[in-house]
């Protein structure tokens, strides 16, 4: 007899306290005896076959309610019967239909008959086991049926997944469109910070001797330095990083742009510039390194350049020591970038503005 038919025959005789697991084997009190991981003939909805110790548990906790009953069956690592299944195989089991559509009959073939030496029979050893730790997953992943694999899901016919790529390249775009607002944000605050009403800044950049007329809102009231608007000297010479072309985007936009690009931006024009006729108002410098720079300017030597205008240097983070060998002689501010993390370019910018307000407030109080 197979294990299905049995386990019929001992339900609808009312008899299923009589079928124990001894080992890894049910015994049907003294007549048959099966594997407990045996296949049986009937095959649920999901395609599988039921084995044996499943339907045993079903049929003996089959007034339970199925979310009672699933939990039992995780915590006993038992695969259990699914919920459309259990009706249908229950009405089978206790005889209200003589057959069903899920029956496969082609299961292994086992002995007609076997009875166990009742003598040898413990009935301690008759009694479930249970396990205190469930591989849930495992038991998942047991009744699991595959239906495609990653390659056959990018294959598959009729799909178009370019909404897709236009969607993500868009939401990449607007983040990047606020990451750069919120730079510029941050600076546009610093620079209006330094122009409040007490002791107001705004800023103008020079060439050298040339001045970029940046047509700032506020002036410079109740200080020492000279009166109108305050100016940053900026070298036009290609042999620094910041110059002329691309200061603007770098102190009000937190970003570097090298001046070889920005030049091709400009298409051959250059910054609209102004001379600064008060050297009064000039209130930082960005340094070339040479000493040429200064020719001309109206200090007898750098220490008084210096402590009458802040100084600023700027160099990539892994340039040799020798770049800056003559600057740091100097009473002059260092200041490093990377030559490819341009998010931290916002960073140099701020400490660009920190020092050059710690430097305005001294110079307007002194």
């Amino acid at each position: 007899m197979d294990p299905l038919s049995a386990l019929r025959d001992f339900t609808i005789r009312g008899e299923v306290d009589k079928i124990v697991r001894v080992n890894d084997e049910f015994r049907f009190g003294t007549e048959y005896s099966f594997p407990c991981s045996a296949e049986t003939a009937y095959r649920s909805k999901q395609g599988n076959l039921y084995n044996l110790e499943t339907q045993v548990f079903y049929i003996q906790n089959h007034h339970l309610k199925h979310t009672d009953y699933m939990h039992n069956s995780l915590a006993r690592r038992i695969p259990a019967v699914t919920f459309t299944d259990r009706k249908p195989l229950l009405d089978y089991l206790t005889g209200k239909v003589s057959t069903s559509d899920s029956i496969v009959w082609n299961p292994p073939k086992f002995p007609d008959e076997f009875r166990p030496d009742p003598s040898g029979f413990d009935p301690d050893s008759a009694k479930p086991k249970e396990i205190e730790i469930a591989d849930y997953m495992g038991i998942i992943r047991s009744v699991e049926k595959p239906l495609k694999d990653r390659e056959g899901i990018l294959e598959c016919k009729n799909k178009d997944f370019y909404s897709v790529i236009v969607a993500a390249t868009k939401r990449e775009e607007e983040r990047q469109r606020l990451e750069s607002q919120q730079r510029k944000d941050g600076l546009v605050a610093k620079s209006r910070l330094m122009g409040a009403e007490e002791g107001g800044l705004g800023l103008s950049y020079g060439d050298d001797m040339m001045g970029y007329d940046s047509k700032p809102k506020m002036h410079l009231k109740g200080s020492k330095l000279g009166e109108g608007v305050p100016i940053i000297l900026v070298p036009s010479a290609f042999q620094t990083l910041i110059t002329i072309y691309n200061v603007k985007e770098f102190l009000e936009d937190g970003v570097f742009v090298p001046t070889d690009v920005k030049v091709k931006q400009m298409k051959g024009a250059r910054p609209e510039c102004v001379t600064p006729e008060d050297w009064d108002r000039v209130v930082a410098v960005f340094v070339l390194g040479k000493e040429w720079q200064f020719k001309d300017w109206p200090f007898k030597d750098h220490v008084e350049i210096f402590n009458k205008i802040i100084g600023f240097f700027m160099r990539f983070e892994d340039d040799s020591v020798e770049s800056c060998k003559i600057v740091k002689q100097w009473n002059v501010k260092i200041i490093s970038i990377s030559k490819n993390k341009r998010h931290q370019d916002r960073a140099a910018a701020l400490e660009a503005w920190d020092r050059l307000e710690e430097f305005v407030r001294g110079r307007s109080h002194s």
